[in-house]
């Protein structure tokens, strides 16, 4: 290919993504000393690569009593894509706790900013921005290991506040097989990644009744109160907005020991 016809990067981003590299929510810093009476850590992680020509440092506010994320800033030096790559990361991990937040992948970042759902948001020659960003967040994150973290159900994995694109429209003609597929499919995509920062794992056995949504945790989320509570309604907000408005979630008891 003439490489003077190759497109220009901007070309390839999601609108999503511009919107954040040109109005940035998150840039700042914070100082050592702030929160010091408010039982809260500051701590910073930075990562560059190999030619100086990205560089990335995220700040993070944490609570020592229970290891949430209270606040979190970043200041990024180099090509657009870091700056949208850090401006996201600190919207997902905001309210997290830093173990989820070290959980964190690309391909969450990258759905965050989707414009359409299989459409990436980062072309492939981004990614390398992505994983820099990951990097500085990871070192961060390390340097609060020795701080508790909370009961998991104060700090849920998924958020209930994901945009929504309306019901599915031709629920009401599909197969009962159709609508089975078509959840699990959603919460593959929508929900699993979140609930896999949590180091566990969700799947659909059955759908009763046409509308009732039977799932079964696996890995911590057997054990995290959560999964009866905030990160239930989470999936069925989400589950009503995708699909249909009518769906109600429900756990598979046997499957929890809490």
């Amino acid at each position: 290919m003439n490489p003077y016809l190759k497109p220009y990067p901007w070309a390839e981003y999601s609108n999503l993504l511009v919107e954040r590299i040109l109005a940035p929510r998150n840039v700042g810093f914070f100082s050592g000393n702030k929160g010091a009476q408010q039982e809260m850590r500051v701590v910073s992680g930075e990562s560059q690569d190999g030619a100086d020509e990205n560089h990335v440092i995220f700040y993070l506010v944490v609570d020592e009593t229970d290891g949430i994320i209270a606040d979190v800033k970043f200041q990024a030096f180099g090509e657009s894509p870091l700056i949208g790559a850090a401006d996201a990361i600190c919207d997902i991990i905001l309210r997290k706790n830093y173990d989820q937040a070290r959980r964190l992948t690309a391909e969450l970042v990258d759905k965050k900013l989707r414009d359409f759902d299989h459409t990436p948001a980062f072309p492939e020659s981004a990614s390398h921005h992505l994983n820099l960003a990951l990097e500085a967040l990871d070192i961060a994150c390390e340097k609060c290991l020795d701080i508790p973290i909370s009961d998991p159900s104060y700090s849920p994995p998924v958020p209930s506040h994901l945009a929504s694109t309306g019901e599915y429209p031709e629920w009401d003609i599909l197969s009962f097989a159709e609508k089975l597929e078509l959840i699990r499919k959603v919460v593959q995509e929508e929900v699993q990644p979140y609930i896999e920062l949590d180091a566990g794992g969700i799947e659909v056995p059955e759908l009763k009744n046409d509308n009732e949504v039977v799932i079964a945790y696996q890995g911590a989320c057997t054990t995290c109160p959560s999964s009866t509570g905030a990160t239930l309604s989470a999936i069925q907000e989400i589950l009503r907005a995708r699909v249909h408005p009518n769906l109600t979630v429900k756990p598979d008891l046997s499957l929890l020991s809490f």
